[in-house]
């Protein structure tokens, strides 16, 4: 018996975990998939939105501000890639100017600080390589820019730490409630009995919430394609640049990463497969020729992969979180699309404080408030793009092992997400082999189970006669 059930182990569910494990509860977190941050958390912006497009009064707005607050002494406390690099929404158009000022206005309702906009010198004395079409700029120096995958482990490090319990493959196919508690059954026939449940599964929300509520919610899997450029054109901007919003978002943006690449996107496209994370040529076109009104020679050859993310867009213009009427101990937590990213801490604290009203708690005399990333190694380099060696890989391993309560199966994403092979130039070609090698070495399993992203994505097919060898 659990007090509390997280079902989703994203970015914002780790955050949730987080928080609450300063509680003395019982929490657990359920991810169907073969790690945490399998979904939105693992492909998005990587932006910490300074807080001033989401409208006055909403969720969005209060929960981006606050969220954009804490990152910077969360990245210190909890190790995690993060840097303070602003952001600029660009106006193209004499006559687009009052949009500029009506984001002014409502980032200063909003509580942002530091607002100005800017005139077209001052945007290329600060910008050089922005368009020369750009006439104003709307100058946010709040915006950041974090790593999502490594605040996303380091949350989830930290929740574990303090007592949360993970459990991986674990998707959840049936939610009874009776007069005490929830049931929960899983697709593996596992049973789990909690007095809260906590939705936090991106584009499933509805089908999760299908399971207690007749109340409708309707998630709609929002695609948005994604160019990441090589690092030899990481610094033609230092801010995050932005387009004036739209219905569909922020539009195409231009950013720097914090491992110094260059990512521009997304697209954004209302889809109904919510297994559709596919790229498309279609997708690049759009991204390369709106991201031409922004800069100045896009370097369209140093493009080294293109990946997609389903948003989730509830349609109600603001997150949706709180208990459900209908399901007491059931608390939502749906249509977090942009900017979830950055209000993921203080949605965490949100959702705590909705906890405490139905299982008061008092908190831990001993909660652990630091946790510390994998260090930098020596010895053999494995990824020669990303300098990434042995150590770094063997740890990363070991801690993503060690974090679930059914360990075991640890794959080539979950490394590359903590430390990197395979995500520079050669996109793994060189270093893959290796880092299948040492997983199988470290868990003491037969290399042709090793996997990129679970069951079904084996990397290896069979062995060679005797020789030793593989395809």
């Amino acid at each position: 018996m659990y007090d509390v059930i997280i079902i989703g182990g994203g970015v914002i569910g780790c955050c949730i975990a987080r928080e609450l494990s300063r509680r003395q509860l019982k929490i657990a977190i359920l991810e169907k998939k073969s790690d945490i941050g399998e979904g939105a958390s693992k492909a998005n912006s990587g932006i910490v939105h300074a807080g001033f497009d989401a409208g006055t009064g909403t969720l969005k707005a209060r929960l981006n501000l606050r969220g954009s607050e804490l990152m910077p002494t969360l990245s210190e406390a909890l190790d995690f890639d993060y840097q303070s690099n602003g952001s600029m929404v660009l106006c193209f158009d004499e006559k687009e100017k009052s949009e500029l000022e009506k984001l002014l206005d409502r980032g200063i309702k909003n509580g942002v600080k530091g607002l100005k906009i800017l005139n077209q010198t001052e945007v290329r004395e600060i910008e050089p390589n922005v368009n020369t079409n750009v006439k104003y700029a709307l100058h946010a120096p709040s915006g950041a820019i974090v790593c999502p995958f490594n605040l996303t482990v380091a949350m989830a490090e930290n929740a574990a730490a303090n007592g949360v319990e993970f459990f991986r493959e674990k998707e959840v196919v049936k939610i009874k409630k009776n007069d005490t508690c929830y049931h929960i059954m899983s697709n593996d026939n596992s049973s789990f009995e909690t007095k809260i449940i906590i939705n936090v599964t991106g584009i499933y929300a509805d089908q999760i919430h299908a399971m207690v509520s007749n109340i409708p919610l309707r998630i709609t899997p929002r695609k948005g394609e994604y160019l990441l450029f090589d690092k030899t054109v990481g610094n033609k901007i230092k801010h995050t640049l932005f387009q004036l919003p739209t219905a569909y978002g922020k539009g195409v943006l231009i950013t720097p990463t914090i491992h110094h690449n260059l990512l521009m996107g997304p697209t954004a496209e209302d889809i109904d497969d919510k297994n559709g994370t596919n790229t498309t040529s279609t997708g690049i076109e759009t991204i390369l020729n709106k991201a031409a009104n922004s800069i100045n020679e896009i370097p369209s050859r140093e493009i080294i992969t293109s990946f997609a993310g389903l948003r989730a867009n509830s349609g109600a213009g603001d997150f949706i979180i709180g208990e459900v009427s209908d399901a007491p101990g059931f608390i939502d937590v749906a249509g977090i699309d942009s900017p979830g990213l950055s209000s993921a801490p203080a949605i965490g604290e949100y959702v705590a404080e909705l906890v405490d009203k139905i299982i008061p708690a008092k908190e831990k005399e001993e909660f652990i408030t630091t946790r510390k990333g994998i260090e930098k190694g020596y010895g053999e380099v494995v990824c020669r793009c990303e300098t990434i060696t042995r150590y770094e890989i063997v740890e990363a391993i070991k801690r993503t092992n060690s974090l679930f309560m059914n360990p075991g199966h640890v794959t080539l994403d979950s490394v590359k997400r903590r430390v990197r092979p395979g995500m520079g130039r050669c996109q793994s070609g060189f270093c893959a082999p290796r880092v299948a090698e040492l997983i199988a070495e470290e868990l003491g399993i037969d290399k042709l189970t090793v996997t990129k992203t679970g069951m079904g994505s084996e990397i290896l097919e069979t062995r060679i006669g005797d020789s030793g060898g593989f395809v």
